[in-house]
């Protein structure tokens, strides 16, 4: 079904509503509530979120502690 033909201050004021009403349910998780969420997201879906690569890794100086102690290397006192 497609979305009726809106103005952009009908929009503007429908979603705002939509936010609002949201806001002021007391029960988030409740149907209702996720159903005004999906509606909203039909009107203002989000941008997809920035992918960060993971960081690249770091130089081997020393063994790490685990390693060191996997091997017998080195002694707790």
């Amino acid at each position: 079904m497609p979305l009726p033909d809106l103005t952009e201050d009908e929009h503007v004021e429908l979603v705002r509503l939509l936010r609002e009403t949201i806001a002021a349910d007391k029960y988030f998780l409740a149907p209702r509530a996720k159903r005004l969420k999906s509606i909203l997201a039909k009107f203002e879906p989000e941008p997809a979120p920035a992918v960060t690569p993971y960081p690249p890794p770091r130089p081997s100086a020393e063994p790490s502690l685990l390693y060191q102690k996997l091997k017998g290397g080195r002694r707790w006192r």
